[in-house]
């Protein structure tokens, strides 16, 4: 009977069983870095993309089509992955605002150009599991603003 007693008592194997039940949280604090670091990536390169579109939008001798083509060239080059081709994929829009006033205080403005890429990023791990539990974070749409001054002067100034 002592032998029956000792091994009850016996704490072999608590730490398997407390390992088997801490892993699935450690395992899903893991992927959720790694998602979030896919999707920060993203968003850095959605930012830089409006940042060259906006960039080409204030130089002389471009259009809206050139700007488009310009920021959906940044997204691809920046390993993010298009559904359809460039400058009209399914999962990626270009606003391109050719006019647009940037106020200077005192009621004086200048004269410059806004460009806005929207890229609607998929998750890849966390997105899925947190659905079991009722969440949505399966599409995220990833917004990047620019504004630009002219680098050309109006002819009015």
């Amino acid at each position: 009977m002592t032998g029956m007693k000792g091994r009850l008592k016996s704490e072999r194997g608590a730490e398997l069983i407390e390992f088997a039940l801490v892993f699935p949280l450690l395992l899903l604090v893991v992927v959720g870095i790694v998602d979030f670091g896919f999707l920060f990536q993203r968003m850095e390169v959605v930012t830089n993309a409006a940042r060259e579109g906006a960039r080409i939008a204030v130089l002389p001798g471009y259009n809206q089509a050139d700007v488009r083509a310009r920021a959906c060239n940044y997204v691809q080059t920046g390993g993010i992955q298009l559904t359809g081709t460039c400058p009209t994929p399914s999962n990626l829009t270009v606003n391109v605002n050719m006019a647009y006033s940037i106020p200077m205080g005192g009621g004086a403005t200048m004269t410059g150009k806004r460009v806005e890429v929207v890229y609607t990023h998929q998750f890849l791990f966390l997105g899925p599991i947190m659905g079991l539990f009722g969440g949505s974070f399966t599409n995220t749409p990833l917004r990047g603003v620019a504004i630009m001054r002219d680098e050309v002067q109006s002819a009015g100034t």
